[in-house]
């Protein structure tokens, strides 16, 4: 069998989400699960599945940059459709300015996305409260052309809004000061015109329900508002009973940092639940041995891109087709920690500089530049890390709070879950660094 390179290498792509929902990314899939405390997406299939036909299930989702989150919820979403769900998802990062986001910016996308989804499904409906709603936007900006003479224009009105006041920090912060006040209004703009109207309509054609999943909502800046709390702290503990009230299913990513805060038990009393959570993969344990099964798991998700639809069993006599031997293999999937789009990325960076089979010279030369790219830290930051690889958890200083939480949305430190016990270890890349190494 011959390994068709350049196929491989867009397979490898660290920015590609794998859609279950679309065939040609089925066979690159691998679940992880076994490895990661069990399938979250079959918790919060249940969760939603559980609810009376007038209920509606409002859930968090979380886990580090790059782990998989999109993946997982794209086969979210693909399970809730096959149990006669209608689900909406959407990349909140497309829409939304993520570096600075509140309540009503949300709630005006998923407004957008709901009506765009049932439009092109053929599902209409008119808009009355809505429409006044939108007329008073009108009013208070003319520069903004919404077009609102025709009540099924609403999506096309509610797009407009987003596109400019995006791009204009003057006037994203009117359009905040016009709706925070009228936010009970706008709620129940949502509900009465859009949502409930649209529920009936898709019961009557045989939908259990409408589940809506907004993604990428872990990526916010992490800045402080006002009241020192943070913009995540903001939307989802003190604004979180507004993100609650949609009537239908909603799923919500959001930062990871928030589990690790002071605000964090507010945050599961309001919600009535522990946010769902996406570890790594484990590619070592606690006492510091290797983990074979999440190392040979990372192996079968590099060997279905470079071979689709070959099995495990297949391709484990191919890999000297991708590298020069089967250690050079590993010693990529245990630098990588068990983070999924690391693994990529470093494996396209081996491509960038040499044809497969990747030899251990060139591995090694990208994993030394990723060691040297490592952002700067102090000697405190430096001693907090030589702890967590000591002691496999994040202290319990409460003064060291923020830098810890710096280490997870940096990616420093990794958060494992196997057996029923969690740990977190820092990246392997950085444990290489002479200021960890020569401490061990």
């Amino acid at each position: 069998m011959r390994l068709d390179v350049n196929r491989f290498y867009r397979a490898c792509n660290p920015t590609k989400t794998l859609d279950k929902g679309k065939s040609k990314d089925v066979q690159l899939y691998v679940d992880f699960s076994s490895v990661r405390g069990g399938k979250i997406i079959d918790t919060l299939t249940r969760r939603i599945s559980r609810c009376d036909v007038n209920e509606s299930c409002c859930q968090l989702f979380t886990g580090h940059i790059g782990c998989g989150k999109s993946t997982e919820l794209l086969a979210l979403k693909a399970n809730l459709q096959r149990k006669g769900f209608y689900v909406v998802y959407f990349d909140s990062s497309v829409s939304l300015d993520l570096a600075d986001v509140n309540v009503t910016d949300i709630l005006l996308a998923i407004t957008h996305e709901v009506v765009q989804s049932l439009k092109a499904n053929r599902i209409t409906f008119k808009s009355g409260l809505f429409k006044d709603l939108l007329g008073g936007i009108q009013q208070l900006f003319p520069s903004i052309d919404l077009d609102i003479k025709t009540e099924v224009e609403i999506c096309l009105g509610i797009a407009k809004i987003i596109a400019q006041t995006k791009d204009s920090p003057t006037l994203h912060n009117q359009l905040k000061q016009y709706l925070e006040p009228r936010i009970t209004s706008l709620l129940n703009a949502i509900n009465q015109d859009i949502l409930i109207p649209a529920k009936k309509k898709l019961t009557d054609e045989g939908k259990k329900g409408l589940v809506v999943i907004i993604d990428n909502l872990e990526k916010m800046d992490n800045t402080l508002r006002t009241g020192d709390y943070t913009q995540a702290e903001y939307l989802f503990v003190h604004r979180g009973d507004k993100l609650k009230q949609l009537n239908c299913h909603t799923i919500y990513t959001m930062p990871l940092v928030l589990r690790y805060s002071d605000s964090f038990t507010n945050l599961t009393d309001l919600f009535g639940q522990s946010p769902g959570n996406l570890p790594m993969v484990p590619v070592g344990l606690q006492d510091g041995s290797e983990y074979d099964e999440g190392v040979r798991l990372l192996q079968e998700m590099v060997m279905k891109r470079a071979f689709p639809g070959v099995s495990w069993e297949q391709s484990k006599g191919l890999i000297n087709l991708v590298f020069d031997n089967a250690d050079t293999f590993r010693r990529l999937c245990l630098v990588s920690g068990g983070h999924v789009r690391n693994l990529l990325r470093l494996l396209c960076s081996c491509m960038d500089i040499e044809e497969p089979p990747l030899s251990r010279e060139c591995i090694e030369k990208v994993i030394k530049r990723e060691r040297n790219n490592c952002m700067f830290l102090d000697d405190k930051e430096w001693n907090l890390l030589r702890q967590i690889v000591k002691q496999k958890n994040l202290g319990g200083n409460r003064q060291d709070q923020e830098e810890y939480q710096r280490f997870i949305r940096h990616l420093l430190v990794f958060e494992y879950y196997l057996d029923d016990e969690s740990w977190f270890n820092v990246n392997p890349i950085l444990i290489e660094r002479k200021e960890i190494k020569n401490h061990l």
